[in-house]
């Protein structure tokens, strides 16, 4: 195989024997330039597959190079130390990554593992077919042809390129994780672990532990040595879902780990260096969180380096009929008793439904009308919608559809003898919905 080809730009002699030295040891072919101009004549000669630049050239700036090439050449910019701003403007423009003055050789040669395994564009090879097969497999997880839907996919497509940390916002149950794990898929980390995290359901007292790790005997009950978020993610991805409720103390410890890309294992004295890409999300609004002095806007300046915004149902009502052909798909594949389909009056009312628990409500209204429905056909009144959906707030089932639910549950275990199994068939629900209704019910 020949070798990769990889451009260096940067007017700085030193600068640009480090990095040559050290990738024609990855076996690595370089090119110097030390102007724009220079640089832009060989990208017009030669076919690259990498390109380090300085972010300060003689004639222009490094960002230019990120908007002559496109998306389909991973751009590293190297910046001055400590200048995050024209760190996360490159990030913004397109590059792949940064890394910072002194260049750190560990890092680079990370960083240059990662950008020379992102997906090559070559239109005749067999492997780039099922590359594309495989990408369009990971898009299509995204349901709906709305334009919103599709602008969401174009955007996840390039955020993938990158390695820029990500700040997913929208309202709960509009897939935030599904996004997440999307742009790892693609991602040239997709190799290594994405490991999503929920902030929110850790206690404050074990969240240094959980994230970073733990020695043998640094605490009460601390029996064994323990890995941790991070060095379970290492070269891979992690996913923060509802970082808004991290406490001010972890904030600080995150902010380092970030920025210094090493942490510390509780009980332990030396730090270990980590290789994370980090994307979060948050239903609530991390900027008016700021401002009240509920979470660090340093940290936040970190993490919503580019902000993906995923809108809420009720904005995208032409995708429910896709989303709702999903679901049940799913739901029939877990119930080979009993097929289930929609009228089109059912679907009617779901597009007209206010959804204050976005596709995760769906999800739950259709399962729940699978138990309800007297035959094989969901209708409107299987639905159980509020009568006035613009005012209502998601509180849960309405006592009375709860009582029939039970009483449909109860009925169908009295026939089949206490036999879940049997009931379940009998209800036409798999035998892991019936016990999550009995659990809900505490029976």
């Amino acid at each position: 195989m020949s070798k990769p080809l990889c451009l260096i730009v940067d007017d700085e002699p030193d600068i640009i024997e480090l990095l040559v030295m050290t990738l024609e040891r990855m076996n690595i072919e370089c090119y110097r330039a030390e102007t724009l101009a220079a640089a832009k004549k060989l990208l017009a000669a030669k076919t690259f597959d990498l390109c380090l630049t300085d972010m300060r050239l003689p004639d222009g700036n490094g960002i230019e190079i990120v908007a002559t090439i496109g998306r389909n050449l991973p751009v590293v910019m190297i910046t001055a130390h400590g200048n995050v701003e024209s760190a996360v403007a490159a990030m913004k423009a397109g590059a792949f990554d940064f890394i910072a003055k002194p260049v750190k050789l560990p890092e680079l040669r990370n960083l240059v593992k990662n950008a020379l395994q992102l997906p090559k564009n070559s239109q005749n090879s067999s492997r780039n077919q099922q590359e594309t097969e495989r990408h369009q497999a990971i898009l299509s997880r995204l349901i709906g042809k709305s334009k919103a839907m599709q602008t969401i996919r174009a955007k996840i497509e390039k955020l993938a390129r990158s390695q820029a940390h990500i700040y997913i916002k929208g309202e709960s149950g509009t897939g935030k994780e599904v996004v997440a794990s999307m742009i790892h898929a693609l991602s040239a980390r997709a190799e290594k672990p994405f490991v999503p995290v929920n902030c929110g359901a850790i206690p404050s007292e074990l969240m240094e532990s959980e994230f970073f790790g733990h020695k043998k005997g640094s605490f009460s009950g601390a029996y064994s040595d323990k890995q941790g978020f991070f060095q379970s993610a290492d070269g891979g991805t992690l996913f923060l879902d509802e970082i808004a409720d991290l406490p001010l103390h972890m904030q600080v410890k995150l902010l380092r780990a970030i920025q210094e890309k090493q942490i510390r294992v509780v009980g332990d004295y030396k730090e270990i260096p980590v290789d994370v890409r980090i994307l979060s999300a948050t239903h609530r609004d991390l900027g008016e969180l700021v401002k009240k002095g509920q979470f660090r806007q340093d940290l936040f300046y970190r993490i919503n380096v580019i902000e993906l915004y995923i809108p809420p149902l009720r904005t995208r009502t032409e995708d429910i009929p896709d989303l709702v052909a999903k679901i049940l798909a799913d739901l029939n594949s877990r119930n080979t008793e009993q097929q289930m389909s929609i009228s089109e009056d059912a679907i009617k009312a779901l597009q007209k439904y206010h959804f204050p628990g976005n596709v995760r409500e769906l999800e739950n209204i259709l399962e729940r009308a699978m138990t309800l429905s007297e035959n094989n056909i969901i209708e409107t009144i299987d639905l159980q919608l509020p009568l006035d959906s613009e005012q209502v707030e998601q509180k849960g089932l309405d006592p009375l559809i709860e009582n029939f639910e039970k009483e449909k549950i109860f009925k169908a275990l009295d026939e089949a003898n206490g036999n879940q199994t049997k009931a379940a068939k009998l209800l036409g629900i798999g035998v892991g919905a019936l016990r999550y209704r009995l659990q809900k019910f505490k029976v």
